[in-house]
Formats: structure tokens, sequence, C-alpha cells
């Protein structure tokens, strides 16, 4: 029998470096250009006519809301001074007027039911519940004409009144 060797030899590697004589590689950068086609906006004139309404109410409404708080009182003098100023004031049937209480004194709006016009519930119309702090408001809107006499409770011995005409 014949015996057959036959010799491999596998090559080893140690201490191999990576050497590249090639040139440093390159940053390329590129840009698309990406064409449209025009969009024309089409708009009939039913949307034109329905958005022209809608900016017409908005506007209206504003209007109204500016026009509707006729008047402020303030609740206390800037001095400290007990009063309603102005204590006489006139405004349009169906505005409103806002009570501040300017000083932070404990103040209310009660309005006279003997000094209201015929038909007129106070009730609806006052402000019991005492307002303490500056800024505090109350706004309340008188829609029949007439006279409309009011007072704040806690200092109406101090001569704390006004009068509101409603034409």
């Amino acid at each position: 029998m014949a015996s057959i060797a036959a010799a491999v030899s596998v090559p080893t590697f140690s201490g191999l470096k990576a050497e590249s004589k090639a040139a440093p590689a390159q940053v390329v950068s590129s840009s698309t250009v990406v064409r449209m086609a025009p969009v024309r906006a089409s708009v009939s004139n039913e949307t034109l006519k329905n958005v022209g309404k809608a900016l017409f109410a908005a506007s209206s409404s504003l209007l109204l809301a500016a026009s509707a708080n006729a008047a402020t009182v303030k609740m206390g003098g800037d001095d400290g001074t007990l009063g309603f100023f102005p204590s006489s004031i006139s405004v349009a049937a169906g505005e409103s007027i806002t009570f501040v209480n300017n000083k932070g004194f404990p103040h209310n709006v009660v309005f006279d039911e003997d000094a209201v016009p015929g038909g007129v519930t106070v009730d609806a119309l006052n402000h019991e519940d005492y307002l303490n702090a500056p800024g505090e408001s109350f706004t309340v809107t008188l829609k029949t004409a007439g006279t409309y006499e009011y007072y704040c409770e806690p200092h109406q011995g101090a001569g704390m009144k006004g009068s509101i005409t409603v034409s």
C-alpha cells in the first residue's frame, strides 16, 4: 500500500498594517431639484360669499360686544374716598354697567326698590355679596328706560350712592 503524505502549509499573519496609497475619500454633496407644476386655487363664488358673511358676523359681534358695556363705575375713589365714581351716569336701554372695586373696602350694589322704574324687580339687579379686593367687579344690564338709584349697603350712611338714567 502506498501512503500519500501531503504537506499543507498554512500561512500565518501577524503584525499586519493597513497601508493605503490611495487618495483620501472625498465627500460629494448633491442637490436634487424637484420641479412641480403650479397649483391653481379654485374657490367658488359661493365659498367667497360664505367667508364674507362669516367675517361680517364676527366683526359685528365684536362691535356689539364693545358697545354693550356702556359705562364703568368705580366703587371708591382713587384717594380712598367712599363713593361711586361717577355717581350719576346715563346709558341706553340694554347696555351694561360694570361696577369695579377700586380700593378694596367691602362694597356692594343694592338698587333701591322705591327708586327704579315700575315693573322692575330689584332682586334680579342687586349684587348684595361684598366685593372685597381691588379689581373685583359686578356687571348689570338695564333694559327698562327710567332712573335707577342704588347704594352701597355698608357705606350708605356715609353717602355712597348713585343713579343711572336709562334712555
